[in-house]
């Protein structure tokens, strides 16, 4: 998959998309189980490399249907998370 960085109040936004199901023993993927997301948001440090990060599991009562729609999900939850708006999340210490 293409990695996909965006910028959000000086903060870097990493969204993060897996299958829900792991592969079977065999090897086979289910993509048809949908998927889940997290998102990684992380600050540069001086030398413009990234210094600081977190990793934040979207909370969702099941699973994505698309990749898509779980990394839209995982840039919007990023944002609120930024923005405080979430209880129980914060980005203090990036």
């Amino acid at each position: 998959m293409n990695n996909t960085i965006r910028s959000y109040r000086g903060l870097e936004i990493y969204p993060l998309v897996y299958p829900h199901q792991p592969r079977s023993a065999d090897g086979a993927r289910h993509y048809d189980a949908g998927f889940d997301a997290a998102v990684k948001i992380s600050r540069r440090g001086t030398d413009n490399m990234p210094s600081t990060s977190r990793v934040f599991r979207v909370p969702s009562t099941s699973p994505f249907s698309t990749t898509g729609g779980a990394r839209m999900a995982s840039a919007n939850y990023a944002e609120q998370v930024i923005d405080g708006m979430v209880a129980g999340q914060s980005i203090v210490g990036l």
